[in-house]
Protein backbone atom coordinates (compact mmCIF):
# COMPACT_ATOMS: atom_id res chain seq x y z
CA UNK A 1 0.00 0.00 0.00
CA UNK A 2 1.22 3.32 -0.92
CA UNK A 3 1.59 6.27 2.20
CA UNK A 4 -1.31 8.37 0.52
CA UNK A 5 -3.32 5.22 0.98
CA UNK A 6 -2.85 4.41 4.60
CA UNK A 7 -2.78 8.52 5.39
CA UNK A 8 -6.32 8.55 3.93
CA UNK A 9 -7.44 5.30 5.96
CA UNK A 10 -6.11 6.88 9.06
CA UNK A 11 -7.88 9.93 8.32
CA UNK A 12 -11.32 8.41 7.48
CA UNK A 13 -10.72 6.17 10.84
CA UNK A 14 -9.78 8.93 13.20
CA UNK A 15 -12.60 10.98 11.85
CA UNK A 16 -15.20 8.79 11.90
CA UNK A 17 -14.38 7.79 15.54
CA UNK A 18 -14.32 10.77 16.12
CA UNK A 19 -17.46 12.13 14.60
CA UNK A 20 -19.57 8.77 16.53
CA UNK A 21 -17.84 9.93 20.19
CA UNK A 22 -18.83 13.26 19.81
CA UNK A 23 -22.62 12.05 18.40
CA UNK A 24 -22.69 9.32 21.23
CA UNK A 25 -21.70 11.75 23.68
CA UNK A 26 -24.37 14.55 22.51
CA UNK A 27 -27.25 11.95 22.38
CA UNK A 28 -26.71 10.15 25.70
CA UNK A 29 -25.47 12.65 27.55
CA UNK A 30 -26.16 16.21 26.31
CA UNK A 31 -29.17 15.90 24.81
CA UNK A 32 -31.22 14.75 28.11
CA UNK A 33 -29.40 17.41 30.28
CA UNK A 34 -30.04 19.89 28.34
CA UNK A 35 -33.97 18.79 27.80
CA UNK A 36 -34.04 18.61 31.70
CA UNK A 37 -32.77 21.97 32.26
CA UNK A 38 -35.29 23.66 29.72
CA UNK A 39 -37.67 22.01 31.13
CA UNK A 40 -37.49 23.40 34.50
CA UNK A 41 -36.78 26.88 32.94
CA UNK A 42 -40.32 26.25 31.56
CA UNK A 43 -41.92 25.22 34.66
CA UNK A 44 -39.84 28.39 36.66
CA UNK A 45 -41.51 30.84 33.92
CA UNK A 46 -45.04 29.36 34.18
CA UNK A 47 -44.75 30.16 37.60
CA UNK A 48 -43.38 33.68 37.45
CA UNK A 49 -46.37 35.67 36.84
CA UNK A 50 -48.44 34.24 39.66
CA UNK A 51 -45.68 34.89 41.61
CA UNK A 52 -44.65 38.86 40.09
CA UNK A 53 -48.39 39.85 40.98
CA UNK A 54 -48.71 38.73 44.15
CA UNK A 55 -45.50 40.21 45.05
CA UNK A 56 -46.95 43.68 43.24
CA UNK A 57 -50.43 43.17 44.75
CA UNK A 58 -49.08 42.85 48.41
CA UNK A 59 -46.43 45.67 48.17
CA UNK A 60 -49.27 48.24 46.99
CA UNK A 61 -50.93 46.96 50.06
CA UNK A 62 -48.27 46.99 51.97
CA UNK A 63 -47.68 50.99 50.80
CA UNK A 64 -50.69 51.90 51.52
CA UNK A 65 -51.36 50.77 55.03
CA UNK A 66 -47.59 52.10 55.36
CA UNK A 67 -49.04 56.01 54.18
CA UNK A 68 -49.96 58.12 57.04
CA UNK A 69 -53.67 59.26 56.66
CA UNK A 70 -52.54 62.79 57.03
CA UNK A 71 -50.40 62.61 53.46
CA UNK A 72 -53.55 60.67 51.64
CA UNK A 73 -55.59 63.80 52.78
CA UNK A 74 -53.70 66.07 51.66
CA UNK A 75 -53.03 64.61 48.28
CA UNK A 76 -56.29 64.29 47.81
CA UNK A 77 -57.04 67.95 48.39
CA UNK A 78 -54.31 69.09 46.49
CA UNK A 79 -55.12 66.66 43.25
CA UNK A 80 -59.40 68.65 43.97
CA UNK A 81 -57.85 72.20 43.87
CA UNK A 82 -55.84 71.17 40.92
CA UNK A 83 -58.73 69.56 38.96
CA UNK A 84 -60.50 72.52 39.98
CA UNK A 85 -58.35 75.28 39.04
CA UNK A 86 -57.83 73.17 35.82
CA UNK A 87 -61.39 73.37 35.53
CA UNK A 88 -61.79 76.69 35.83
CA UNK A 89 -58.74 77.76 33.89
CA UNK A 90 -60.56 75.65 30.94
CA UNK A 91 -63.75 77.46 31.14
CA UNK A 92 -62.78 80.92 31.22
CA UNK A 93 -60.52 80.24 28.25
CA UNK A 94 -64.20 79.44 26.36
CA UNK A 95 -65.99 81.94 28.74
CA UNK A 96 -63.81 84.64 29.23
CA UNK A 97 -62.00 85.94 32.23
CA UNK A 98 -63.80 87.20 35.47
CA UNK A 99 -62.37 90.81 36.28
CA UNK A 100 -60.81 90.19 39.70
CA UNK A 101 -61.76 93.95 41.17
CA UNK A 102 -65.60 93.22 40.04
CA UNK A 103 -65.67 89.85 42.68
CA UNK A 104 -65.90 89.97 46.23
CA UNK A 105 -64.55 87.27 48.90
CA UNK A 106 -67.87 84.84 47.88
CA UNK A 107 -66.70 84.57 44.01
CA UNK A 108 -70.11 86.40 43.31
CA UNK A 109 -70.11 89.55 40.94
CA UNK A 110 -70.74 92.88 42.53
CA UNK A 111 -72.58 94.67 39.87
Amino acid sequence: MAFWQELLITIIAVGGTTAAVLFGFFRWVLRPYLNQKVRELQEAADAMPDRVSGGVREGFRQSLQDLPENTVRESTRNLMRFGSGLMENGLSAFLGEVETSARDGSGRDRR
